[in-house]
């Protein structure tokens, strides 16, 4: 059987996924907002016992088509690893079509560009990066150890091996005083990537994170639905992207948008300039239904 260890995540699109706990924990661990792996010491999972949960789910599963690879930095393992774990992959399960992974800026900057090529090669063809914020000053703040020039090189190394990038930038990240900066500078950041998915979601204070500490300090702007959904209008309208899928469902977001940018650009500021324009009859997500 499958034995996961601790909290277990994983990105909304991967809900139908097969999930293999490749490595235990986040080889960084040091975002300020992040409490998803802060009971986890990171280490890398024995061969063998992957081995036996492939075979295990095989059995039970064998049409299984997508795969993701937890915890929280898979990436940052040998390529040898991975690549035996992807041989492994696609002789159990003959329809698979994707495998994917959380990647970090710092696993980024230790593969190679022919290193992520193989591992595509071989299926891993998907990585979630959290960009967060184009702001200097917010990523600092948040403590993700690349600025934002760092950032587009990893990303842009990583869609040079030909993986795809989905990736997510933190509402509110930037409190009152950096909001249209943040907004605009991450919008900047996201055109000079141009991955193929684009998600927003709310920063949170989460219990064991130094946010949290900060927050209990009272030194967190909680920002309300409409500094979030004009800081939103302010990074959609500095969007130019070619052909990315771009959504605002996460549970933390106050607004539920879905679109392809640039296509859909006019009808989502069109839905954002509603809300900001009559607030008080916006689809608003309910604040019993935001979590993360």
């Amino acid at each position: 059987m499958i034995a996961y260890e601790g909290t277990l995540y994983r990105p909304p699109s991967e809900a139908d996924s097969l999930i293999l706990q490749a490595t235990i924990g986040c080889s960084y661990n040091e975002c300020t907002f992040c409490a998803m792996y802060r009971d986890k010491r990171f280490r890398i999972r024995k061969l063998d016992e992957l081995e036996r949960e492939i075979e295990w789910a095989a059995a039970r599963a064998p049409g299984v088509r997508k795969v993701f690879l937890a915890d929280g930095d898979a990436l940052i393992a040998k390529t040898s690893y991975l690549e035996a774990i992807l041989e492994r992959l696609r002789a159990a399960f003959p329809d698979l079509a994707r495998v994917s992974c959380y990647a970090s800026p710092q696993s980024l900057q230790v593969r190679t560009e022919a290193e992520m090529e193989r591992l595509r090669e071989g299926g891993l063809s998907l990585y979630y990066l959290g960009i967060e914020s184009g702001d200097d000053r917010v990523l600092e703040k948040l403590a993700k150890g690349v600025d934002s020039a760092e950032m587009v090189r990893v990303a842009n190394k990583a869609q040079d091996a030909g993986v795809k990038l989905s990736t997510m930038i933190l509402l509110g990240a930037g409190g009152r005083a950096l909001s249209q900066d943040h907004a605009r500078e991450s919008a900047r950041v996201v055109n000079e990537i141009q991955p193929r998915f684009v998600s927003t979601l709310v920063m949170t204070p989460v219990k064991g994170t130094p946010l949290w500490d900060e927050d209990q300090r009272g030194e967190v702007d909680h920002m309300d639905e409409i500094e979030l959904t004009a800081e939103l209008r302010e990074f959609v309208a500095g969007l130019e992207l070619r052909a990315s899928v771009f959504r605002s469902n996460h549970a933390s977001n106050r607004l539920a948008l879905a679109g392809t940018l640039s296509k859909d650009k006019r009808a989502l500021l069109a839905q954002l300039d509603r809300a900001l324009d009559d607030p008080a009859h916006a689809p608003f997500v309910p604040r019993w239904l935001r979590g993360l």
